[in-house]
């Protein structure tokens, strides 16, 4: 467990102590007497609550033998950002669904961000639609070397969740770390194309507006 959390809702990270964390451990086999190992229907229950905005974020953790030792987020559903409503809805909500399943079904994860990474580049690219292999491609000289090589990389390891092998035997897996990279790199781009040209905008906007102002008081 690590020393601090970072809150859901509004970001702020803080310390995990008493006032902040609650964890309670349950089972049906409950109670205990003196030490036993963990039971079959074990589950670790935290709670976090934020000292800045005062949400609560609730995680559920299988510690049993025989259960999924996932962290389930139950409050929210998922850790996703939440973005601005400028970034077209369907984007926003393929990124969210992605996020909610990644412990749950990391190749569905994984299939929702190459869509959600396809959105984004036929909206702001303005790029018709056709393959994401080919709109990767008409992107090679916009965008910097490496980012384009990691769009190409998303592209591939969704393809896994998408798409069944040519021999139905061969199974190749993507557990819930590897879709949750493929998330941030998502976050990340959002912030660098969205986000940044939204900021830009205003910024620009306002050293007009000043300059205009300034003519004006000029000409008075």
């Amino acid at each position: 467990m690590p020393n601090d959390f970072k809150c859901p809702y509004c970001s702020h990270t803080a310390e995990l102590n008493d006032s902040t964390y609650l964890k309670v451990k349950s089972s049906f086999e409950l109670p205990y007497h003196g030490y036993n190992p963990p039971k079959d229907s074990e589950v670790t229950l935290g709670i976090f609550k934020c000292p800045h905005c005062h949400e609560y974020s609730i995680n559920v953790q299988g510690t049993g033998p025989k259960v999924i030792t996932d962290i389930v987020h139950v409050k929210p559903i998922s850790l996703a950002k939440q973005f601005p409503d400028y970034i077209p809805k369907a984007i926003r909500q393929d990124y969210e669904e992605a996020y909610s399943i990644v412990n749950l079904s990391p190749k569905a994860s994984a299939t929702l961000s190459r869509r959600c990474l396809q959105g984004m580049i036929r909206d702001f690219w303005e790029i018709k639609p056709s393959t994401l292999f080919k709109e990767i491609d008409q992107l090679e000289h916009k965008i910097p070397v490496m980012q384009w090589k990691v769009l190409d990389g998303i592209r591939k390891v969704g393809n896994i969740g998408a798409h069944m092998e040519k021999d139905i035997n061969v199974i190749v897996d993507i557990d819930p770390g590897e879709a949750e990279k493929l998330l941030k790199v998502i976050e990340k781009l959002m912030n660098d194309w969205y986000v940044e040209r939204h900021e830009t905008e205003l910024l620009y906007g306002d050293i007009i507006a000043i300059s205009d102002e300034k003519a004006k008081a000029k000409k008075e």
